[in-house]
């Protein structure tokens, strides 16, 4: 195994960075399969006094079919492989295998898929499951822009049960 669990309170990251610029995938299992997609959008924080995260996937995403049908998701973090991460967010798994095709590694933690290629995964609990509702923006560019389609996001907050990072160094 290439993964430590560690406690949360020793993790340092920037999640503008980590989240934003290197990207992360969303991933979990249905009857044994495991499907994921790349995610550039997402936060870390606490609320209900659990220590979460936030993740969007929009409705004709086939990651999503697999997040709703687990109690559990994984989130593995990425330095690099960019164009490995565009191709698992651009193809989906309805159609082929793109884990075979960016040749990742999967590697089960707490039962749930990761990726040897990864430098940290949070397993993660669902706790809430909402939509985005055109009516909330205040800055209805922010719709007008990032929903044309009207295609809007599904929120998932998930309490962080356990974090591991990678010694493959």
């Amino acid at each position: 195994m290439s993964y430590k669990k560690i406690d949360i309170n020793e993790i340092v990251l920037n999640p503008f960075k980590t989240i934003g610029k290197d990207w992360l995938l969303i991933s979990a299992l249905k009857d044994g399969v495991t499907n994921t997609m790349t995610a550039s959008w997402g936060g870390i924080g606490v609320i209900w006094n659990k220590n979460v995260v936030t993740v969007y996937i929009r409705p004709q995403r086939y990651t999503r079919e697999f997040v709703d049908n687990s109690d559990y998701f994984s989130l593995t973090f990425f330095e690099g492989y960019k164009k490995e991460l565009g191709i698992l967010g651009s193809k989906s798994g309805r159609d082929c295998d793109k884990i075979k095709e960016t040749n990742f590694d999967l590697e089960m933690l707490d039962g749930q898929p990761s990726f040897k290629q990864g430098k940290m995964t949070f397993i993660c609990k669902k706790l809430y499951r909402g939509k985005i509702n055109p009516n909330g923006f205040i800055d209805e560019s922010l719709d007008t822009k990032n929903y044309p389609n009207h295609d809007y996001h599904y929120v998932y907050i998930g309490e962080i049960v356990n974090a591991y990072v990678n010694e493959k160094e």
